[in-house]
């Protein structure tokens, strides 16, 4: 007897529905997987065999022969183990053709029958709907992730003998209620009321936060490089619904949900060690997954010590910067994985990290500093919009929080806390989205519309052309001084580009032609 299921399959971050026929013809007792199934597809057949028996149901004692349709599409994950026992169950005529029509399943099976959560249920549950399913059966553990989808009934069941009794009534339960956000595993959590001085470099910041640049920060150790850097998120407006599930999808399809976890609400800040792969920094793999790029969308990447990474690792970062995706090209497909970032990055200015600073003298020589700034190349250099120098805090500016209480409504006596810059940056945002096309920020609007966006001064074209000319700058270089004047220009809510304006942007150029060919 012949019986078909419907599922689906992970392809990046899209599902593609996938039919489970199954087939039990004479012959010695064997279950045979086709179809592109890899490993853990192909072990489901011990999974399914196990939870059958301990939740009382019948074993076919023939041949059972398992295809799994299209044929030519790649197969991954247990998440197939459900719906091939619902297969068998059809085609051994102990559940009903009939009620599983139009119905999806997804899920990992244990060997007591215990259903187990899959990622990508957020990918599956959306190509369902699109599909018309009128249904989708799946763990209980996923059905919070799932009914972020509206317009789809999701069934959720503990075990297959529940998923069975489901299917049976013929009525889907009570609506599963979209599971709770995930703000405080994902934020950075630092105010920037806690950071002691840097004024060049609070400006800096919120600069990158207005018109989404990207940011590199020097200085020697403890100047708060870091501490600097895990402000951002929580200067950047809040997701829309519409980011807040592109990003859910990600980090679905990473595995990275939790039982009960929902739409993730805050910007996420991701911090990978500097001895990462190029792999896990941009994704990859035999099937490809995505990277801590993917994981930081619509959000912050910070690379702290970012002349200790791998400068081929970096060099992976170049068009992605620029594209705000990246394509994984593999012999049989190539996957999309969108990283519109704000990139963060950090490092000393030398080697000893004392060059520059005032009280300490710097050990490293000439040639030897060279050679530091030489493990970067010189176009992600030249992609890093504001490059800022920092200096040690000075010791009146350490003691301040010791020395009481703050004034009602400031931190660190008078010291902006993130949520009055955060106001001014949203502002400068909701001016972006009014003039530039698409509502683009500054950092995100493509190069060939700058000149019918931007409105310059007279005099702030004299001095950017004179910059262009004297401190050799590239023609990405010029671009990304006009992107920053501009929200500049943005945060004080002025219409047209000044020299002034141009003038601090060229402040923010302070490595240029230091790094490697």
């Amino acid at each position: 007897m012949l019986a078909r299921c419907s599922s689906a399959a992970l392809r990046g971050l899209e599902a593609r529905q996938v039919t489970v026929e199954v087939d039990i013809g004479p012959g010695l007792p064997a279950l045979q997987m086709v179809g592109l199934a890899d490993a853990a597809v192909q072990e489901s057949r011990e999974r399914v065999r196990s939870a059958l028996r301990h939740s009382g149901f019948r074993v076919p004692l023939s041949r059972v022969v398992v295809n799994l349709a299209p044929a030519d599409l790649p197969k991954q994950g247990p998440g197939l183990d459900l719906p091939i026992a619902l297969g068998l169950l059809l085609a051994s005529g102990q559940l009903e053709a009939r009620l599983v029509e139009g119905l999806w399943s997804v899920g990992e099976l244990g060997l007591d029958g215990g259903l187990r959560p899959v990622r990508g249920l957020l990918c599956v549950a959306l190509e369902a709907r699109r599909a018309g399913a009128r249904g989708l059966l799946l763990p209980a553990a996923n059905a919070g992730e799932a009914a972020l989808v509206s317009g789809l009934p999701v069934w959720g069941a503990t075990d297959l003998r529940s998923a069975v009794a489901l299917v049976q009534g013929g009525e889907a339960p009570p609506a599963a209620a979209p599971g709770a956000g995930q703000a405080s595993r994902l934020g950075g959590g630092t105010d920037l009321a806690q950071v002691q001085g840097q004024p060049h470099g609070r400006r800096a910041l919120e600069i990158a936060a207005a018109g989404g640049h990207h940011l590199l920060l020097v200085g020697p150790p403890g100047s708060g490089k870091t501490m600097l850097a895990r402000c951002l998120p929580g200067l950047l407006p809040p997701l829309q619904r519409s980011e807040a599930l592109e990003l859910t999808r990600i980090h679905s399809v990473a595995g990275l949900l939790g039982e009960g976890d929902g739409l993730i609400r805050q910007r996420p800040f991701r911090s990978p060690h500097h001895s990462c792969s190029g792999a896990a920094l941009v994704g990859g793999g035999s099937v490809p997954r995505p990277g801590e790029l993917a994981l930081a969308h619509h959000g912050v990447l910070f690379l702290d010590e970012l002349t200790e990474f791998r400068r081929s690792v970096l060099d992976l970062l170049r068009q992605p910067l620029e594209e705000g995706e990246i394509w994984i090209h593999r012999l049989r497909q190539r996957t999309r994985f969108p990283c519109a970032i704000s990139l963060v990055a950090a490092t000393n200015p030398c080697s000893c990290g004392w060059f520059g600073d005032p009280d300490r003298e710097c050990s490293c020589g000439e040639a030897a500093r060279l050679r530091y700034w030489q493990r970067l190349s010189g176009p992600l250099l030249d992609r890093l919009d504001l490059q800022v120098v920092m200096r040690r805090p000075e010791a009146s500016s350490l003691v301040v929080p010791y020395r009481g209480p703050a004034p009602a409504g400031h931190s660190n006596h008078g010291v902006e806390a993130s949520d009055q810059v955060a106001a001014r940056v949203e502002a400068a945002r909701q001016r972006m989205t009014l003039r530039n096309p698409g509502g683009l920020s500054n950092g995100r609007l493509p190069a060939q519309q700058l000149p019918q966006v931007l409105q310059l001064e007279s005099a702030a074209l004299d001095l950017w052309e004179a910059a262009l000319a004297h401190r050799k700058l590239t023609a990405r270089g010029g671009e990304r001084v006009l992107r920053v004047a501009q929200t500049i220009c943005d945060l004080e809510a002025r219409q047209r580009i000044p020299a002034a304006a141009v003038a601090e942007a060229l402040t923010y150029r302070s490595f240029e032609g230091l790094g490697g060919a």
